[in-house]
């Protein structure tokens, strides 16, 4: 599982692949329907392996999210992030129990459960997931 050169643009609903750059702006590509554009200095984009939830103790990186939830769900997509928002802050308990409720906002819950199952269905949230530790 790597989130290497996937990002979200502030505006857009869907996460994009870098796939160039140059002086003045980068080319993406969406990893939902293929398609290329142009970002600029200006656009606000963010790399989703830069990304940290806060917690009551201290911050854990997107892809550990992630790989908590891939466990959680063995393997499979998590719940959709158009489920009541009850049940949206009860699932993010579950996978996260010291998530700092006054700082990782529904949206911010939202955002992340349609990026895992974004990533999943594009496969690039697919494999088992290994510790480096791991000789297997």
């Amino acid at each position: 599982m790597k989130l290497e050169g996937i990002i979200n643009i502030s505006g857009k609903s869907e996460l994009f692949k870098i796939i160039s750059q140059n002086k003045s702006s980068i080319i993406v590509e969406s990893i939902t329907t293929k398609k290329r554009i142009p970002i600029y200095s200006h656009t606000q984009a963010n790399a989703l392996e830069e990304i940290s939830i806060y917690t009551n103790t201290t911050n854990i990186p997107l892809i550990d999210v992630f790989k908590i939830i891939f466990e959680t769900e063995n393997g499979g997509k998590c719940i959709s992030e158009k489920s009541e928002e009850d049940k949206l802050k009860l699932y993010f308990t579950k996978i996260i129990p010291n998530y700092d409720q006054n700082r990782v906002y529904p949206s911010d819950i939202k955002k992340i459960l349609k990026w895992y199952n974004s990533l999943h269905e594009c496969k690039i949230i697919n494999n088992p997931i290994t510790k480096k530790n791991d000789k297997n």
